[in-house]
């Protein structure tokens, strides 16, 4: 079974004078289960986990586990380069109530596919719940190949992965090679509907920060067989999802989120604001998004 189906928010972390603003972040829990967001990632890359401290993390994943009270699920990232430390943080979230774990590979320090293989099942040995592998090349210097996860899905925990690699024939082998019921989520927002032709199940999504409903739509119309109506949505969202990779995410995302009065915006050092220009390409990309729905800017 499908740890969710549809579009998971990979969900921001706001700041207020550089503490977590919990305030903010229950607004935009709510506000993202009235929009039918299917599942909650917290403290993945967009919720700035780099920079928050071990117990910022714990603290984070614990508040928002609690106000989405089983409403959809919540998936911890607890991934990372020094293994023991994800294996705490996994057992962690497990502990009080995460319902998956989403694990990026290890960065910086990298390893071998044999190394993958080695850190995974050490994590997935550990933990009783589902692990999404996360996959992303270009922040990470390390890709998964397919046949690594064909290996790593032998393993009753490890049941899907969030693809961010860009490469559509990988994620076609990966879809080839690995078992009924090992899902694949698109980690790109402007691939959305070529990875649920190639069976995927859904999004792990930055652009459903800020438009979660029509994110949300993409994948519901896809799976009712509105393919063309799905196509339209997608290719309409398009320049918004551009204009959110400006510049180094989640720095855009923040800076829609600030525009559109739910955060103030702050980002932690070494992220800065979006720069003018960028922000004004971003406030037209959102303003001509709208006037295409028949929605007021």
């Amino acid at each position: 079974m499908s740890i969710f189906t549809g579009s998971a928010v990979a969900l921001v972390t706001p700041f207020i004078n550089n503490q977590v603003d919990y305030k903010a972040l229950e607004k935009l829990i709510e506000w993202h289960l009235e929009a039918k967001t299917d599942a909650i990632v917290v403290c993945g890359t967009t919720g700035e986990s780099c920079t928050l401290s071990k117990d910022e993390k714990k603290d984070v994943i614990a508040f928002t586990i609690k106000k989405v009270s089983g409403r959809v699920p919540v998936i911890a990232g607890t991934g990372g380069n020094n293994t023991q430390e994800a294996i705490d943080m996994s057992l962690f979230s497990e502990g009080i109530g995460a319902d998956a774990l989403l694990l990026v590979t290890p960065y910086y320090n990298k390893t071998t596919q044999r190394g993958l293989v080695a850190h995974y099942f050490a994590i997935a040995d550990q933990v009783n719940i589902p692990i999404i592998l996360y996959n992303v090349p270009s922040r990470t210097g390390l890709n998964i190949q397919p046949e690594t996860v064909k290996e790593l899905a032998t393993h009753k925990n490890i049941v899907a992965i969030k693809e961010a690699s860009g490469d559509l024939s990988q994620i076609a082998r990966i879809a080839r090679l690995c078992p009924d019921g090992f899902d694949i989520y698109s980690g790109n927002d402007d691939q959305i509907l070529p990875v649920l032709s190639l069976g995927g199940m859904g999004v792990i999504s930055v652009v459903a920060n800020i438009l979660p409903d029509e994110t949300h739509q993409i994948c519901e119309l896809y799976f009712n067989g509105m393919t063309q109506e799905a196509t339209k949505l997608q290719l309409d969202m398009l320049d918004v999802i551009n204009a959110l990779f400006v510049e180094t995410n989640p720095i855009p995302v923040k800076a829609a989120l600030e525009i559109m009065g739910k955060i103030n915006g702050e980002l932690r050092l070494p992220l800065i604001p979006i720069s003018d220009s960028n922000r004004e390409l971003l406030i037209e990309s959102i303003k001509n998004f709208n006037q295409s729905m028949g929605v007021s800017a």
